[in-house]
């Protein structure tokens, strides 16, 4: 088992008196993480639940079929996982399959990946020898993990509307067009023997990839690498709607704002940070219709947005070790009086964290702009809140927000540059 710093290790130095330590780092598998914040992007094209997972399968058994090296399997492992992760799903920004490409690797570098990953992504869309590919690269200076990836998903999309013969038939069409032929022969040989297809509709399809990940990396929750990972995946959802755009981070920063005003020891107020980063995961999955609509949501778009906490819950859950971060994440909609959603869970349930982080979600989202308004001043944000405490909101938690000082701040920030600047003050 491999121990891996994907980005610089570095720890949060908050302004004042040192924040204490409690416990020691808690170790995470790199490739539970990837593979369960698949299921988000899978949400955020709109593919069959699992469709990452399953391409992962696939490409990983093309991999080892035409004999990758292990250090390139595992590059192709996070590529195949992390495909479409510069696809935003939205109606404002330009969504073509260049924006995304460059995008998907500018995030994958982001998450401290290797630049091979990235590459790959960034190369994922072009055609062996298309002519109707107007520009790209063609033929062996496509990066064959790149080919590889294109493979497997047009694998998997029409295994899942067509069946496995129709997924190879369409493969060997388009042989020597989009996809090089000795590649296809490779793929088709492992069909033929049994083993392309196996697993593949298992409800563990996640265990089945993960089995194949080349290489076990683990990285600690209190360094950057996870860190890293999350920013770049609350950019992924803020990316989805304008009216969201940073709307992560800024409820990061203000519940690092109230964790550091209540004293809370350092690994929390990291914690605090890294849930709201995720805590909107699940609006991958909804609508921008919905998301965007200027006007009150009828009942049925009402029921689709109070779904969005329960698929984040279901994402975030699915890695070991999350079991907290998935609880808190998910139940920044909930109140105290049992009146919010996604569960209606009463406050003698809810932790302090989820306390925090729902003050910290409705301060960001009143001083944001929305589609039916401006962004209200600080002051007035408060005043609203301040009705809402303590029999929906947390006295205690609002206090805190309103003693840290802290403003609408949507600077979305890593965790190195956090460090220098926390240093600065």
């Amino acid at each position: 088992m491999e121990t891996i710093t994907l980005a610089p290790s570095v720890r949060i130095p908050l302004p004042g008196p040192p924040l204490r330590r409690e416990h020691q780092p808690v170790l995470v598998r790199l490739g539970a993480v990837v593979s369960a914040l698949s299921h988000a992007l899978d949400l955020s094209t709109g593919q069959f639940p699992g469709h990452s997972v399953r391409s992962c399968i696939l490409g990983m058994r093309i991999g080892e079929e035409i004999g990758l090296s292990e250090q390139t399997r595992s590059d192709l492992f996070y590529a195949l996982l992390l495909k479409d992760c510069g696809y935003s799903g939205n109606t404002w920004a330009m969504d073509s399959k260049r924006f995304r490409a460059e995008r998907g690797a500018s995030l994958v570098r982001l998450m401290g990946l290797s630049d091979r990953t990235a590459r790959t992504i960034l190369h994922a869309d072009e055609h062996w020898d298309d002519p109707r590919q107007a520009a790209g690269l063609r033929k062996t200076e496509i990066p064959v993990m790149s080919q590889i990836v294109l493979l497997a998903q047009t694998l998997e999309m029409c295994l899942t509307t067509a069946g496995e013969h129709a997924a190879t038939d369409s493969i060997d069409q388009l042989s020597g067009r989009w996809f090089d032929p000795d590649l296809v022969r490779a793929t088709t040989s492992l069909a033929a023997r049994g083993s392309l297809w196996a697993d593949l509709r298992n409800p563990q399809a996640t265990e089945v990839a993960l089995r194949l990940e080349p290489r076990r990396k683990m990285m600690t929750q209190d360094d950057g690498a996870l860190d890293s990972i999350c920013v770049a995946f609350a950019q992924i959802v803020d990316a989805k709607s304008p009216f969201t755009f940073n709307h992560s981070s800024g409820v990061a920063n203000a519940a690092m704002a109230i964790g550091r005003t209540l004293d809370l020891p350092w690994e929390r107020v990291l914690f605090l940070r890294h849930a709201a980063l995720l805590h909107d995961l699940g609006k991958l999955g909804v609508p921008n219709a919905v998301l965007e609509k200027p006007g009150k949501l009828d009942d049925a778009e009402w029921e689709t947005m109070r779904l969005h906490p329960s698929h984040t819950w279901r994402i975030l859950k699915a890695i070991p070790g999350f079991d907290e971060m998935s609880e808190v994440a998910a139940s920044h909609h909930e109140k105290l009086n049992g009146t919010g959603y996604f569960r209606g869970i009463p406050g003698a349930l809810l932790s302090l964290e989820a306390r925090i982080l729902a003050v910290a979600d409705v301060f960001d989202a009143l001083s944001a702009k929305r589609p039916y308004r401006d962004g209200l001043p600080p002051e007035l944000v408060l005043q609203i809140m301040r009705k809402d405490a303590p029999h929906a909101l947390d006295e205690t938690c609002l206090e805190a927000l309103e003693q840290s000082g802290a403003e609408s701040d949507q600077t979305f920030i890593d965790l190195q540059n956090l460090n220098r600047k926390l240093n600065s003050y």
